[in-house]
Order: C-alpha cells, then structure tokens, then sequence
C-alpha cells in the first residue's frame, strides 16, 4: 500500500467498487473528519475505483483537508486481491435505501470475504445479519458518520484475527 502513500503502520479500511449515488460513500468522507477531529492520524480510508461521484467526493475530500482519504482508480482484480490482503477492514458501504437491504448482492462483500477480510457495514439487511451472525465484523445504522468514525477505531484498536479467520470461514462455507 505504499505506493498509494500509506504507510505499513497505517490501519487502512478500504472501499472498493462504483462510487456512485447508490454507494453512499459521502457518510465515509464525514466519518473521515470525524477522525481527523479526533486526531486518528494513523487511519487511512482508501477508496478503489471509480464513478459518477468520485470527482465530486475527491472534491470534498480536497476541501475539508482528508489526507486520511486515498482514492485509487480501478485496478485489475489480481492486483486488487493483494491489495485487499494488505487493508485491516473492508467498508461495506450503501446509501440508506430500504429496497438495498435485501434487494443486493455487493460483490465487494464477497471479495472481502474471501480475502479474509473484517467488513464494516453501515445498512441493515441480510449483509448486516450475516456480519453479526458471523462475528466477521461490524455493523452500524445508516447516516451515522460519527458512529462509523466510532466503529473504525473500535476494530483499529483491537485484535482483528479471529473476525478475518470468520469471514474467510463465511466465504468458504456460504
């Protein structure tokens, strides 16, 4: 990760995917001051790949001073899956549309599954209950930047292990 410019001591959660108007992902950048307030400078938010908002949210990041915030354009999934093996979480990250609770089916979560991977979440549905069923992360209620600020320093400073060995369990099992 460091020719993104993250440092190996950095706790890095990563999103990966379209950043588009179904993905919700302005929360994240909210929640990425929130860090920034609380003088998390070792958290590193990186965002992988590209869509209608990037400009937009780059913008915002640009603005509001995130260098806490890393966008990367896409890149090919081998290369990806490396990529996701050396983050400390998986953002599963969706705007608050009810329809999405059980009306998707996000790759991105299955990615970071099987990458052994912690997944954060911020919407409810079957991913949230999977999570929680599974013990292979976290998740919180929609529109909460500052409780998805909370929840990325809860899984900073705690033993990720046992929720990483879970979620490549989930992967291999489901």
């Amino acid at each position: 990760l460091e020719a993104y410019g993250i440092q190996q001591s950095d706790f890095v959660a990563i999103f990966t995917g379209a950043h588009g108007v179904a993905n919700g992902l302005m929360t994240v950048l909210k929640a990425a001051r929130e860090l920034k307030v609380l003088g998390c400078e070792n958290v590193k938010l990186l965002f992988v790949g590209d869509g209608k908002l990037k400009p937009e949210l780059k913008s915002y990041a640009d603005k509001h001073q995130l260098d806490n915030c890393v966008f990367v354009n896409p890149i090919p999934k081998e290369e990806l899956i490396q990529v996701l093996r050396s983050a400390d979480i998986g953002l599963m990250i969706l705007k608050n549309v009810p329809a999405f609770y059980y009306g998707t089916s996000p790759n991105k979560f299955f990615d970071y599954l099987a990458c052994g991977l912690p997944v954060l979440t911020n919407y409810s549905g079957w991913v949230a209950d999977l999570v929680k069923e599974n013990a292979c992360g976290i998740a919180v209620p929609p529109d909460e930047p500052s409780l998805l600020a909370q929840a990325i320093i809860g899984l900073r400073d705690q033993s990720l292990v046992q929720m990483g060995e879970n979620a490549l369990s989930l992967a291999e099992k489901e």
